[in-house]
């Protein structure tokens, strides 16, 4: 595959589930995971010095607040077709501190037109698109929600913690009293 292999740095993180693993290649990022024990014990460590610098100053400042975006390249390798489509339809037009209905991505996606369905299967398969994103964080699948609320998010209640955790960070919900993020 062109980019060369995926290759990991561990990435601090503030968010409920503890540090990233972010999987690097030649063309950029490719992969965020949220459990470090989702990569395998023998996946190879990324020893470019400046790709692994770079790639932790960009988490570190988006979860201070300092950045409003990552500003990394992405490697799409891990997503195909009308996934993709969605993917990359999110990434490009929901910026920091908006969200986006389910639905609504599946209509500005462009995917489901003509396609014969039921009320809301557009909306579940994106949801499930969102579980499947393998560019967590980066390609900002917490933005998007339900139409009647916050919507899901993976893990169950700790993926719901972090997803609620983002959204205050971006501004769009507000803080709790408990809420541990930057001032």
């Amino acid at each position: 595959m062109s980019g060369g292999a995926i290759e990991w740095v561990s990435v601090a993180s503030p968010l409920p589930t503890g540090p990233l693993s972010v999987g690097v290649t030649q063309r950029g990022v490719a992969s965020v995971q949220f459990t470090p024990e989702s990569v395998p014990g023998d996946a190879p460590r990324c020893a470019d010095r400046r790709r692994v610098a770079t790639v932790t100053e960009r988490f570190a400042a988006y979860f201070t607040g300092a950045a409003r975006e990552l500003a990394l390249p992405v490697d799409w390798r891990l997503a195909s077709g009308p996934h993709q489509v969605v993917l990359e339809t999110l990434f490009r037009t929901v910026p920091y501190g908006e969200t986006i209905t389910y639905g609504r991505l599946a209509q500005r996606s462009g995917v489901f037109e003509g396609v014969a369905e039921s009320p809301g299967l557009a909306a579940r398969t994106v949801g499930q698109m969102m579980g499947a994103n393998p560019l967590a964080v980066l390609v900002p699948c917490h933005r998007v929600v339900a139409a009647d609320g916050l919507g899901g998010f993976g893990n169950g209640r700790v993926g719901l913690d972090v997803k609620r955790w983002l959204l205050t960070l971006e501004g769009w919900l507000a803080p709790t009293l408990d809420w541990d993020g930057p001032g």
